[in-house]
């Protein structure tokens, strides 16, 4: 009977610990020190909430900088890859097929069109894509929205992030964020 008590006190004691005690011990740290990533990097514009800066989202028309594609949908319940490996049919003829649009889409030759133009992200979700593929968009949206181009180019440079550390990954572009900036622009 004393060896239960002993390992029902033990329960206890780490089920408050493990249970209630570290859990608020991290969230509490994590809304200190990173209260906008904790809470879900949420974008808002007037006051109203939009998104997130983590999710990508697709736009609709000529007026808007276009995402990755997704395999999801860009619906974050269904995020996920094809699972078609680099020797698939379907894969090439997919990227293919996207390569096409993009390069007409945007007036570009086909050589132009970057890789994350026409492949999804491992979460399908993907917020941000290169610089090379922000800047083959900037004719098209300058065009649609009537700006010049080196005020979208400006404000391409302007959401432009740099590499992780200063040296790792590539630089990129939020595309929420940037098309929420082009409101703003006008």
């Amino acid at each position: 009977m004393r060896t239960h008590l002993a390992a029902l006190r033990m329960l206890l004691v780490f089920t408050v610990i493990t249970g209630i005690a570290y859990p608020l011990a991290v969230t509490g740290i994590a809304q200190a020190a990173f209260s906008d990533q904790a809470n879900g990097s949420i974008v808002k514009q007037d006051g109203r909430t939009v998104g997130s800066s983590l999710i990508g989202q697709k736009f609709a028309g000529t007026r808007w900088f276009e995402p990755r594609p997704s395999a999801g949908g860009y619906d974050p319940l269904a995020s996920g890859a094809t699972n078609l490996g680099p020797n698939s049919p379907e894969l090439v003829k997919t990227v293919q097929q996207r390569r096409s649009a993009v390069a007409k889409l945007n007036g570009v030759a086909e050589s132009q069109v970057p890789a994350d133009a026409v492949t999804a992200s491992g979460s399908g979700l993907d917020p941000d894509i290169s610089t090379a593929y922000a800047s083959i968009q900037v004719n098209r949206v300058a065009e649609a929205r009537g700006l010049s181009t080196t005020a979208v180019r400006k404000l391409v440079a302007a959401n432009t992030h740099g590499r992780a550390l200063g040296f790792l990954g590539e630089e990129y572009v939020n595309v929420v964020e940037l098309n929420l900036a082009l409101v703003k622009l006008g």
